[in-house]
């Protein structure tokens, strides 16, 4: 018998500047998201909550999904491929709002490692990513780079539950 542990992040050891992890899977934005994400967020603005104010008085005639949540959407798409295992994000040092987001688009995700780097404590390092949101024409819509200190593999603590192991002995 083996026992699969689903990976989740990554060690600095498998981080190789080039990489690319394409993440799945995508995420269809509906109006429901946009108006929840607005409502918990404070973004009151009508472009995104009111349809006729969209149809008549914008560039776009429709409802704009807010770009904080396509962001989010994009960010936690990454998480099982890229800082699952993290210590810490450290910084977003850029984030760019590409194209506009529209109730009913599939966003889907890709991060390239940039650059890795052991810090100075020496059992972990630092991690330089890009990460791109596309919709389902293929459409960029965000961009981002970010920086993530994550573990070294040897000095990453174990993974545990709140259970014993021998749960199907018996």
């Amino acid at each position: 018998m083996t026992v699969h542990d689903r990976p989740f992040g990554r060690y600095l050891e498998d981080f190789e500047p080039g990489d690319i992890y394409r993440h799945w899977p995508g995420k269809t934005i509906t109006e429901y998201d946009d108006h929840l994400f607005c409502m918990i967020t404070m973004n009151h603005h009508p472009l995104h909550t009111n349809v006729w104010f969209a149809e008549n008085e914008t560039v776009h005639g429709r409802n704009v999904v807010v770009g904080n949540l396509v962001y989010s959407l994009v960010l936690g798409m990454s998480v099982p491929d890229v800082s699952g295992a993290a210590i810490a994000n450290l910084e977003i040092e850029t984030l760019q709002h590409k194209n506009p987001t529209f109730h009913g688009d599939t966003i889907y995700a890709e991060t390239r490692v940039l650059e890795t780097r052991e810090s100075s404590k020496g059992d972990r390092g630092i991690v330089t990513v890009e990460t791109k949101g596309f919709n389902q024409d293929g459409v960029e819509v965000c961009y981002f780079k970010r920086k993530v200190m994550v573990w070294k593999r040897d000095a990453a603590p174990q993974r545990s539950r709140p259970y014993a192991d021998d749960v199907w002995e018996g």
